[in-house]
């Protein structure tokens, strides 16, 4: 059981690290849905994040039931290691908070530069003893958990018709990776659970029995919570559809 401050987002670890990082994903996803809301599932095959997860539910106690009843099982011949996490997900952030935004690229960086002009101030004055035992704690502590919410190998290329994906929040979402199927009906019931949903258009694209949608919202922040919660859901087997900003 965790000892960290309950949290709606789990944090996993002793993972098999020898599986596929979107068959991951896809079975956490399909095992814990039956406890609660999912509205992310974060995995990646860098070296600080293998063998680790993070279950993002969309309530404490769902995340809390998942947790006691999981934890500990075998899962690709391994037990499953499960703890609340640490630090709050941008997915849950964005939920309590709808005008949350994430750090973008340049403010990520000047909060990046701070931290580090603060560090070396705190070390002017320290040892080299106290300098080495500090780096390794926060090495130590950097391979116990680190949540990288947002994976770099996860961005996709520009699509045709000027609907280019872009980093930061818009209120218009793009959709790819649709099976023939999918309709403005089907897309539309997975985004209305969100609140400020307007309107989907489906259309085909120049791959055979693959579509794809434009989504709106009546705000970016509102786009947001939605980009968040469902880029990445799986619409059937072999199908993961991802969301990006337009």
């Amino acid at each position: 059981m965790s000892s960290s401050s309950p949290s709606p987002t789990l944090y996993l670890n002793n993972l098999n690290d020898k599986i596929n990082k979107e068959e991951l994903k896809t079975q956490l996803y399909a095992l814990f849905t039956t406890y609660g809301k999912l509205i992310d599932v974060v995995a990646s095959k860098s070296q600080r994040m293998r063998g680790q997860a993070f279950l993002v539910f969309a309530d404490l106690a769902g995340a809390t039931t998942a947790m006691r009843a999981c934890d500990g099982m075998i899962f690709y011949d391994k037990p499953l290691r499960i703890a609340y996490a640490k630090t709050k997900s941008y997915a849950t952030s964005r939920k309590e908070d709808p005008a949350f935004v994430p750090p973008t690229a340049v403010n990520a960086s000047a909060i990046m530069q701070n931290g580090v002009d603060k560090k070396r101030q705190r070390e002017d004055g320290a040892g080299d003893d106290e300098r080495n035992a500090k780096r390794e704690k926060q090495d130590q502590d950097d391979d116990d958990e680190e949540m990288e919410i947002e994976d770099d190998d996860e961005q996709q290329n520009a699509v045709a018709s000027g609907e280019v994906p872009v980093p930061y929040p818009t209120a218009r979402l793009l959709c790819t990776n649709l099976p023939q199927e999918v309709s403005d009906g089907v897309l539309s019931v997975l985004f209305q659970q969100y609140h400020g949903f307007k309107s989907t258009k489906v259309v085909p694209t120049d791959v055979p029995n693959v579509k794809k949608a434009q989504v709106f919202f009546d705000s970016p922040q509102l786009a947001a919570v939605a980009k968040e919660g469902l880029h990445g859901f799986t619409l059937k087997k072999d199908w993961i559809m991802s969301v990006q900003y337009i």
